[in-house]
């Protein structure tokens, strides 16, 4: 989906709101640049290191040194961005989560923690939930697990689609989370059309579709 009428329109009608961004937003480049003039004032980074991996790093320093706020989740505790911070959450590695990563060839995998989390880390969705609900909106940000984000994610890949967008894992939404905990490597597009489901307490088992060959 795009930044287009029918996208939004449609993106308000699955979310039930209005209140919805209208066009595309900045750079990582724009955005400091933005920061810099004090056009922005909050910025939230999260897993990346901007003082070190953007160019002009002076100019990304100063940038932060003025913004009035500045919000770091990070795995590590001291980076050359995490001194400007002033809210610092820390954050999972990647050993330490737990959700699904996609490779380049539009493969979904399940990703489980090996290690347990350090300390007060919690991982990025949990502390964006938390932020969220503290701000008021506890219904959008209702999420208790990893498997409720993805069956979100996954009703919207599906919402409305016949076929004109091109990314629709919709059939995964109704997952329980016992049969997303094992599900198995699948390829996208998973439409509920194609798919024909038997889940059961070992996990699931898919029949009719072509991807999973």
């Amino acid at each position: 989906m795009d930044f287009v009428p029918d996208d939004l329109q449609r993106l308000a009608r699955f979310w039930g709101t209005e209140r919805l961004a209208q066009t595309p937003g900045l750079t990582a480049v724009e955005l400091f640049a933005a920061i810099g003039r004090g056009e922005v004032k909050a910025v939230w980074i999260m897993g990346t290191n901007p003082v070190v991996s953007l160019p002009d790093s002076h100019a990304v320093s100063q940038a932060l040194a003025a913004c009035p706020l500045v919000i770091v989740s990070d795995v590590a505790a001291q980076t050359d961005t995490g001194r400007f911070a002033h809210i610092r959450f820390p954050a999972l590695a990647w050993g330490e989560k737990n959700g699904t990563v996609t490779n380049s060839e539009r493969r979904i995998s399940r990703q489980r923690s090996f290690l347990p989390p350090p300390g007060e880390a919690k991982a990025d969705w949990w502390i964006i939930a938390r932020v969220g609900q503290a701000l008021g909106y506890r219904e959008a940000f209702a999420w208790q697990h990893p498997h409720d984000v993805f069956r979100e994610h996954a009703a919207l890949s599906g919402f409305e689609n016949d076929g004109q967008r091109a990314f629709d894992i919709g059939a995964l939404a109704d997952l329980s989370r016992e049969a997303w905990d094992a599900m198995p490597p699948v390829r996208w597009p998973v439409s509920r059309s194609e798919v024909a489901w038997d889940i059961t307490r070992a996990g699931m088992a898919m029949a009719g579709c072509g991807w999973c060959r």
